[in-house]
């Protein structure tokens, strides 16, 4: 693992108002990541894993403190320079998949490469091939809802790597699957680390996932309790 940061917190506070009361979501987070680092983020339902996710990944604006991605504090970009880094420095993957049910498989991953501005027989081929490298070849024009629960986040995961990030948010990503379609989607995010170098920060109750990380966060009450190196 190289030592350079790629993501920081700086005392990063998220907070709701619901029914009255202060809903302290994340409270006061203070976090570095470092560049082609597995990380993974535990803790119970309601620890703020998710909220963290939405801060780092700029879907959510904090309440105060900073994110700081590449040296950059996300909070003084612009709706489009925003719109940049998501799109080009940042592969989200969701436990529900997010799949446009409308669209096949290839399309569903070709789809960021428009809005990156690839042009679309590049994007097709670019998408063809990475759904051939997780192993859906004979699934390119099939829709959401002729694929298994496991080809689903297949897709999804060429999906958020097909623009080249260098930042991967997966979100309980094994949260809807079986033992072992979980497995071998872990199996396949840890290549993507591997192999490309690409920073996978994974939210999860999955302890399999704990086993492939290089540092596991454990979050209470949206605070950070404490961080483990493992033995990878």
């Amino acid at each position: 693992m190289r030592s350079d940061v790629i993501i920081e917190t700086r005392d990063l506070a998220r907070y709701y108002v619901l029914g009255g009361e202060v809903i302290k979501a994340v409270d006061g987070v203070s976090l570095k990541v470092y560049r082609g680092e597995y990380l993974s983020i535990v803790g119970p339902s309601g620890a703020g894993k998710t909220t963290l996710f939405n801060l780092i990944g700029g879907l959510d604006r904090p309440t105060r403190g900073k994110v700081i991605i590449d040296e950059v504090d996300i909070s003084e970009l612009d709706a489009y320079e925003l719109a940049w880094l998501r799109c080009r420095k940042i592969g989200y993957i969701f436990q529900t998949f997010n799949l446009i049910p409308t669209l096949t498989a290839l399309e569903n991953v070709a789809l960021p490469t428009i809005f990156a501005g690839v042009p679309r027989d590049e994007g097709m081929r670019k998408a063809e091939m990475l759904l051939k490298s997780v192993g859906l070849g004979d699934r390119l024009n099939h829709k959401p809802s002729e694929l298994s629960a496991g080809q689903q986040q297949r897709v999804a995961i060429a999906r958020a790597i097909v623009n080249d990030p260098d930042i991967i948010l997966a979100d309980e990503p094994t949260g809807n699957l079986d033992f072992q379609t979980g497995r071998e989607i872990i199996k396949l995010l840890k290549e993507l680390n591997r192999k490309r170098g690409v920073t996978v920060i994974a939210a999860t109750h999955d302890l399999k996932m704990i086993e492939v990380s290089d540092r596991v966060v454990f979050m209470r009450d949206g605070r950070i309790e404490r961080i483990e190196r493992m033995g990878v």
